[in-house]
């Protein structure tokens, strides 16, 4: 996915496409980008922005209801801590050197964009991935604590869940849905897990 509207208008990939891609897949349990405390609160209260600074449109709109319709399975599977959330990768450089890098930051980005609708479905390519990871080693470079924390432990623990989820729904069809940064890290972790067959691209 991309979260953001505009980039889903402007790169071909509208929720109908989502919905589509997910008819088609016919899971019987989704692994979504998001945390355990929003999916509690939408559950208890229905409230659609979630809980925790969660904004991703596409779950209220789409995927929640979707689940309720189809009857599938809906585990959250998200992690992150606001209290050690709070620093940017270039909040420990002066102003001069923080603007060079974000400068950086932008030029990756624009890198994604160039190839980001070139794969069958938007955002979803081994080339978009290589890319995106590239991009990610480069941050840790800049800051290694940071990145440890808002990067490589939140997908230890999210990967970590959507492998409790296989252990419990052994020969059951379970869809990965989440910010398409975090693709080329699902697959390279998913691919080392023995009986699982991951399908990526689904096109």
């Amino acid at each position: 996915m991309t979260h953001d509207e505009e980039l889903q208008k402007k790169y071909n990939f509208p929720l109908t496409l989502v919905k589509e891609l997910i008819l088609e897949f016919n899971p019987d349990v989704i692994c979504g980008e998001v945390h355990p405390l929003s999916w509690e609160l939408y559950l208890n209260e229905s409230e659609p922005a979630g809980v925790l600074g969660e904004t991703q449109n596409e779950y209220p709109r789409l995927i929640f209801p979707l689940c309720e319709e189809k009857d599938i399975e809906f585990v959250p599977v998200n992690w992150f801590e606001e209290d050690v959330f709070e620093e940017g990768p270039f909040d420990r450089y002066d102003s001069e050197v923080k603007k060079i890098l974000e400068s950086e930051l932008h030029r990756w980005n624009d890198k994604q964009l160039l190839i980001c609708n070139k794969a069958t479905i938007p955002f979803n390519s081994f080339e978009y991935d290589a890319v995106t990871k590239n991009m990610y080693d480069w941050l840790h470079t800049i800051n290694c604590d940071v990145q440890n924390i808002v990067w490589n432990a939140r997908h230890y623990i999210m990967t970590g869940r959507v492998k409790q989820t296989i252990r419990k729904h052994t020969g059951k069809r379970i869809l990965c849905i989440h910010g398409a940064d975090h693709n080329y890290w699902y697959y390279e972790s998913l691919m080392k897990e023995k009986d699982v067959q991951v399908i990526y691209p689904l096109r």
